[in-house]
């Protein structure tokens, strides 16, 4: 099991300071070692409750608060990551299941009887959680990523860009889901994820860059059409 501690902040820019900025954050900091020329690509499943308690308390503001995920790379993969996310005040806390295949494939189908084989206590919690609270897939959320990363701090900063989602499909290792827009092909996701403090230099980048403080997040967004959300 992996855990992460960090706080996270997302701002909404344009293209072009993507362009620009993404330039200028190389010159700085490494790249993420799975960047290709336009970084790659990140397909999360999320979960919620029957009566979406996740997306209602994110709307609401709750301060404490989760969100439970399955994440792949590639629909070619051989296994995949089950994140659970925690908001704590201005922390989130992370933690995630390496998952093979088969077994992720049952948890799109809403069998989670698969955590039991696992030996980590979080995948025993995460069994837990879900059938209690009745959990089940609700939409897949696809993105084009560009990351780069301070070592002297865990600091990552990424870009996120073509978000798509379908809330018609849960097969994640499909190659061929029908999914929609959910943002202009202009906007960009900025995400900085730090522990403790940002680095001076990188902070006054950041600056530098024209944006908006986003609190929406890509599991809101693909609920578009399900539950009528407008951005």
């Amino acid at each position: 099991m992996k855990q992460v501690l960090r706080q996270e902040k997302k701002y909404l820019i344009t293209k072009t300071d993507y362009i620009k900025y993404s330039a200028a954050f190389n010159t700085y900091l490494a790249q993420d070692e799975n960047n290709g020329e336009h970084g790659y690509t990140v397909r999360s499943l999320y979960f919620d409750t029957l009566s979406e308690n996740d997306f209602n308390e994110k709307e609401e503001g709750v301060e404490i608060r989760r969100k439970i995920r399955l994440r792949i790379y590639k629909p070619t993969d051989s296994f995949a990551s089950l994140e659970m996310k925690q908001k704590q005040g201005a922390q989130q806390l992370k933690r995630s299941l390496k998952m093979t295949r088969e077994d992720a494939i049952l948890l799109t189908k809403g069998v989670y009887t698969p955590l039991l084989n696992y030996s980590e206590p979080f995948a025993k919690e995460a069994y837990a959680v879900m059938n209690m609270r009745f959990y089940r897939p609700k939409a897949i959320v696809e993105y084009n990523r560009k990351a780069f990363i301070a070592k002297e701090n865990n600091i990552r900063v990424t870009f996120d860009h073509n978000i798509r989602a379908t809330e018609s499909c849960f097969d994640i290792f499909s190659e061929n889901l029908n999914m929609y827009p959910v943002f202009s092909q202009d906007s960009v996701v900025l995400e900085v994820k730090y522990n403790g403090f940002l680095l001076s230099y990188i902070k006054d980048m950041l600056d530098r860059i024209e944006k908006s403080e986003l609190s929406v997040s890509k599991y809101a967004l693909s609920r578009t059409i399900c539950l009528n959300y407008v951005y």
